[in-house]
């Protein structure tokens, strides 16, 4: 048997480590298209979350667990409460958005940068919408 098993059925493969991460940003900054494609979904019939929604992304040697929070001005004030847990954080914002907009975004990044569960995080800031006519750039942003 142990013959066999060592020549055919090497077994389940080793499991994946597993990280917890949090995906914030305002209201159509692109956070669930972002997850969607990544988790090879269909882009066609995304709706922009309410509250929020888990994705398990697949890499080959790991799986990202990804929290990802509604952006609405309603919704940002409980981001907090979501937060414990994260090993890391994902902030995706509209570079193509008004003044405004960006600083909110601004503002809200900065939040999470110093809050006390995320402040020694990695962080990964995605400026989303570069296709788009008025995107500034990097630099820019």
């Amino acid at each position: 048997w142990q013959c066999f098993r060592a020549l055919c059925c090497k077994g389940p493969p080793p499991p994946r480590p597993e990280y917890d991460l949090v995906c914030i940003g305002l209201t159509g900054s692109g956070k669930t298209s972002l997850l969607s494609q990544l988790c090879g979904e269909s882009p066609e019939n995304i709706v922009s979350t309410t509250g929020f929604s888990i994705k398990a992304v697949p890499f080959q040697n790991a799986i990202l667990n990804v929290k990802e929070l509604g952006g609405a001005d309603s919704i940002r004030k409980y981001w907090s409460r979501y937060y414990q847990g994260s090993q890391g954080v994902i902030f995706v914002l509209d570079s193509a958005s008004s003044e405004d907009d960006l600083e909110t975004a601004r503002n809200e990044l900065h939040s999470a940068l110093q809050h006390p569960q995320l402040c020694t995080l990695p962080f990964l800031i995605l400026a989303n919408h570069q296709d788009k006519p008025a995107a500034r750039s990097v630099q820019e942003v």
